[in-house]
């Protein structure tokens, strides 16, 4: 039977990918497919899905930042956007059950809150995962996503505890003493070095938190959060992070088939879910006006906004404790897991174009946002800089040290992660933050005298992305970009780049130079040496 959700699994995230799709999209559509054709969810598939959700978390926690969550716009905004949001829902789904339509009549004043709470959730597998491929993670609007989201699993737990009647025993309160077991995660994470035993240590970590938290009374997800989090500030947190990537990415496969084999739905289910899905745009519109209230740009506001509108797993487990419990019918727990499937649909579609729509649309949007700029919201400028460096990754950082010995303080690097930026700034480098996908950005900061900027970015559409907005900007320099592949090369040179370097090409011609002066360096000397 595994042989057969594998195939499955893949024919359908295959065939999404040639569409231009994510590939969880077709692993939807893979679960609802072998439902059809009377396949069963097993422990075994549950057991994969489960771990995959815990290893999701705790990958997330490792790129969390405390400080981050206690930030007005992440959690009063993520409060009052679920309480708004609650409120109105239920309002239009009790006026539902007035008109007779079959599943929303008899519906009660309560039942109708508690599905509006279980739509009120952003699906944060859905948001990583788009963030995570579009290489935004730690981008402003990313940060602010995923402390939304992190909110809204806090909202989560509580509501499950309650609702399930468990409570946490006295012994939840020695849970804080993992803040002073830190320094013994930290040598374990030492000792792991960077082979096979990182990854290891990755799996028991997520796994211990899980099973800490749970023999205590509290929800085992949120233990593998906390986990993630107290390693984040670990020197090796990142490259602990993607060694568990391929590992979480598989695990996940069995949670979405497990969605799609909850049950098989009927046509009257499936046009309830897209009627419930006309609810997504109100969920942006909600989402955006918050952030502009606690003044976002509006380009953070509608990015973060746009990747948040979509309904969430956590909307799923909401609905099968309402099922258990005899709050809601059976049937709800199809159309829900429909509606979560159809609004995924639906934010990896509109993601896709994202940047493009902002640039169409910045002039509406920018009525609505503050004229007063968040101290994180305010555009740094490259002082004295000719050339700027985007993307100060691995790659970025070994270009910026061969540029500087050559241009000194006529380089400057950007980046978008505030916390690379800083590390890079304490080591002597002139470094700046900055997201090159932000088309407000580029109209902001002073390029008169920058001649040439390089752009040194893990994803091919970003860096195509990026020299569109500098064309559009009226940038009058030169743009040179690095690529993997030779359709890479092709890509970027057709969208405006005057240069674009081959990574694996231009590598061997480096080092066949650089060994060619070695031996003629080594030759001077030997005729040095061999003079009498």
């Amino acid at each position: 039977m595994e042989i057969v959700w594998l195939l499955f699994a893949f024919v359908g995230g295959l065939s999404m990918k040639q569409l231009g799709l994510p590939p969880l999209i077709g692993f939807l559509a893979a679960g609802f497919l072998l439902n059809y054709f009377g396949f069963e969810s097993s422990d075994n598939l549950q057991s994969l899905a489960d771990l995959g959700i815990t290893l999701m978390l705790f990958t997330i926690g490792l790129k969390l930042n405390i400080r981050d969550l206690l930030k007005p716009e992440v959690w009063v905004t993520s409060a009052q956007h679920m309480l708004i949001w609650v409120l109105m829902v239920t309002g239009i789904v009790f006026a539902l059950s007035y008109l007779g339509l079959s599943y929303f009549a008899d519906m009660t004043l309560q039942q109708a809150a508690l599905l509006a709470f279980a739509l009120s959730f952003s699906s944060t597998v859905c948001v990583v995962k788009i963030l995570e491929e579009s290489g935004e993670m730690k981008t402003r609007h990313g940060k602010i996503a995923i402390g939304v989201l992190v909110m809204q699993d806090i909202f989560a737990v509580l509501f499950l505890v309650f609702a399930a009647g468990k409570t946490p025993t006295l012994w939840a309160f020695a849970l804080f003493a993992l803040w002073f077991a830190r320094p013994i995660l930290y040598r374990i994470i030492n000792s792991a070095g960077h082979g096979e035993l990182l990854p290891l240590t990755g799996f028991l970590c997520a796994l211990g938190g899980y099973y800490l938290f749970d023999l205590v009374g509290v929800k085992g997800d949120l233990g593998a959060l906390i986990l993630g989090m107290l390693i984040a500030p670990h020197v090796k947190a990142a490259e602990l992070s993607k060694s568990l990537l391929s590992f979480k990415d598989l695990f996940l496969v069995g949670f979405f088939l497990s969605i799609g084999l909850i049950a098989l739905p009927n046509l009257e289910m499936a046009i309830i879910a897209l009627l419930l899905c006309l609810l997504v745009p109100l969920k942006f519109l909600l989402f955006f006006a918050t952030f502009v209230q606690f003044k976002l740009r509006a380009r953070t506001a509608y990015l973060s906004g746009l990747v948040l509108s979509n309904f969430s797993e956590f909307g799923l487990i909401v609905a099968a404790l309402a099922v258990s419990s005899g709050w809601l019918s059976p049937q709800w727990l199809v159309i829900v897991a429909l509606s979560v499937s159809f609004s995924f649909v639906f934010t990896s579609l509109r993601y896709k174009t994202a940047h493009s729509q902002y640039l169409k649309l910045k002039d509406l949007l920018r009525q609505y946002e503050s004229n007063v700029r968040l101290k994180e919201d305010i555009y740094q400028q490259p002082d004295g800089a000719s050339v700027l460096l985007i993307g100060m990754g691995r790659v970025g950082r070994g270009a910026f040290g061969a540029l500087l010995p050559s241009l000194g303080d006529e380089l400057c690097g950007v980046d978008a992660d505030p916390q690379r930026v800083r590390k890079l700034q304490e080591d002597g480098l002139k470094v700046i933050v900055g997201d090159g996908e932000d088309a407000d950005m580029w109209e902001n900061v002073d390029t008169i005298n920058v001649k040439l900027i390089l752009l040194a970015l893990p994803s091919i559409e970003d860096t195509a992305h990026i020299t569109q907005q500098l064309r559009v900007a009226q940038y009058q320099g030169k743009i040179a970009a690095i690529a993997r592949y030779d359709d890479e090369v092709e890509k970027l040179t057709a969208t405006g780049t005057d240069y674009v370097f081959n990574m694996f090409t231009e590598a061997g011609a480096g080092l066949a130079e650089e060994s060619l002066r070695m031996l003629s360096a080594e030759g001077e000397y030997e005729a040095a040496t061999s003079r009498p």
